[in-house]
């Protein structure tokens, strides 16, 4: 078992091009590959209720099973635990599983139900940025996911610690989001598959600021897979409510969500640092 440390932001239509450009992306790509994952649960999404993600990862000619637990964080930054192990070919490990403390809680009736749910795939362009207070992995990934004959885009960047302070994930965030039109993400891929596949989108409740954050930021991932608009006004109302509270960046994001190209560098920089300010 290992510990994921990581962010994730969403990018906005010229994120990629112009996270490209950034002074610290310039010594070109350290690994460039394309990923194909399918995700795994029962019928009636046991492991999904457990806040739990099963995915089979072909890379190249090898096969990589993962499982991730839901963890802790907001605001785009998580820490959850998750076992990683090649496997022979593109079926599951389910004595591997079984062994694991989370599936074996669940029983042998969950484990004997898994199957294919819905898939993931894409291009993962990654570089290892040495910097001062950590090692940091950069990802930029670009593709689809596919559910029940449904899909939507992924434009994600993720850059997961490999070693050293975890608020130098916060500062990597703020230093490219002075030049890529970016914001945090809540929802994972395994979620968003999830919602595709159901057609259903759940947000959280609760009072404390860095709640509504995490509603409104959910609320921002469904608008981006449904283009349903009631999605952005639940986001706002969220902000609203955190801006209520005396908070002038959340203030400036609920206006901000009114304009028709509301992602851009501006609203990035605020959501990040606001995101940051409310973290646990």
């Amino acid at each position: 078992m290992s510990e994921e440390i990581e962010m994730k932001l969403a990018l906005g239509e010229t994120g990629p091009e112009r996270l490209l450009q950034h002074p610290f992306l310039r010594g070109g790509v350290d690994e460039a590959q394309r990923l194909a994952n399918t995700y795994f649960d029962t019928p009636e999404g046991d492991l999904e209720a457990a806040r739990m993600a099963l995915r089979l990862r072909r890379r190249d000619e090898r096969w990589v099973q993962t499982l991730k637990t839901s963890g802790e964080g907001s605001g785009g930054f998580s820490r959850r635990r998750e076992w990683e192990w090649p496997v022979a070919s593109g079926s599951l490990d389910r004595a591997g599983l079984a062994a694991l403390p989370p599936v074996a809680a669940l029983g042998e009736e969950v484990l004997a139900r898994l199957e294919p749910r819905f898939s993931t795939d894409f291009e993962r362009r990654a570089w290892r940025l040495e910097l001062a207070e950590a090692s940091i992995e950069v990802a930029l990934d670009q593709g689809e996911i596919r559910a029940a004959g449904r899909r939507v885009p992924i434009h994600e960047l993720e850059l997961e610690l490999k070693d050293g302070d975890p608020q130098a994930l916060w500062s990597l965030a703020l230093a490219f989001a002075e030049t890529v039109p970016l914001r945090p993400a809540e929802a994972s891929k395994a979620v968003r598959g999830s919602a595709l596949l159901s057609g259903r989108w759940t947000l959280p409740q609760g009072s404390a600021d860095g709640e509504r954050l995490r509603r409104a930021l959910l609320a921002l991932d469904a608008w981006t897979d449904t283009g349903d608009d009631e999605w952005k006004a639940t986001a706002r109302q969220a902000l609203l409510a955190i801006a209520a509270d005396g908070d002038g960046d959340a203030g400036t994001l609920a206006a901000r969500l009114q304009r028709r190209d509301w992602l851009d560098v501006d609203f990035g920089r605020v959501a990040v640092r606001l995101a940051h300010r409310l973290a646990p």
